[in-house]
């Protein structure tokens, strides 16, 4: 993986839409705080691979498609930003 991107904001922050548009496709998407609200967001493509934090689903009582987002911890996540060359936080 070349860069990953750890997208906090919600869908409607611009920086999200800023995001998707910056995905290669070398890169992968982890959705953490209010960007896991996108997984219940039928309208919103987002890029594969894509990640979203255990703990921050969870707290927003979602039940994410497996097939469009792996589910993580925090030890997966850590082990996400030392795979990749580059890790950008929106």
């Amino acid at each position: 993986m070349h860069t990953l991107h750890i997208v906090s904001k919600s869908p409607e922050h611009p920086r999200f839409r800023e995001c998707l548009a910056m995905v290669d496709t070398n890169d992968a998407v982890l959705l953490t705080g209010n960007g896991v609200v996108a997984l219940a967001d039928t309208s919103i493509e987002v890029p594969s691979p894509l990640y979203g934090l255990k703990d921050d689903i969870q707290a927003r009582a979602l039940t994410p498609d497996s097939a469009q987002c792996q589910v993580i911890g925090f030890d997966d996540m850590v082990a996400l930003t030392i795979q990749a060359q580059r890790v950008i936080s929106w």
